[in-house]
């Protein structure tokens, strides 16, 4: 299992081919990147969190997904920071014997760090400066799990 909360861009492709090669141990492995989404009104988009408390809360997370779906390995890799439209924000993966465990225990994870997770993020644009607010759309697809 690992754990990143980093301010630097990371290599997608490299990370999922890291997290996949070589093993024998699973029949299924299921990664998604979330990108800074394209807005007129976004210049860019800043996400503060707390060192330590977040490393911490998104490990306990990961933990939980492992034990709900016999995951053989996990990587959450998030990024804090100033980021511009088109960038990668984030990115899960999930290893598993079976392809369903796989699929789910990603979507679980993508869904807590949407909702849960310990990041703030500023909106920067034409505008100003505009804290983004919790959804509820949000809520509900984690109210699921």
């Amino acid at each position: 299992m690992r754990i990143v909360v980093q301010e630097a861009p990371f290599d997608y492709g490299a990370e999922c081919d890291g997290f996949a090669t070589g093993r024998t141990d699973v029949g299924a492995v299921v990664t998604f990147a979330g990108l800074v989404r394209s807005d007129a009104d976004l210049d860019r988009m800043e996400i503060e969190h707390y060192p330590g408390m977040t490393e911490s809360a998104l490990t306990a997370i990961a933990e939980e997904a492992a034990r709900r779906w016999s995951l053989q390995d996990v990587l959450v890799i998030h990024r804090v920071g100033p980021m511009r439209p088109g960038e990668r924000i984030m990115m899960v993966a999930t290893a598993a014997p079976h392809r369903r465990d796989a699929f789910e225990a990603a979507d679980y994870l993508m869904d807590y760090l949407k909702s849960r997770a310990p990041f703030w993020k500023k909106e920067h644009g034409p505008q100003g400066v505009s804290w983004v607010e919790a959804k509820a759309t949000d809520e509900d697809a984690l109210s699921r799990w």
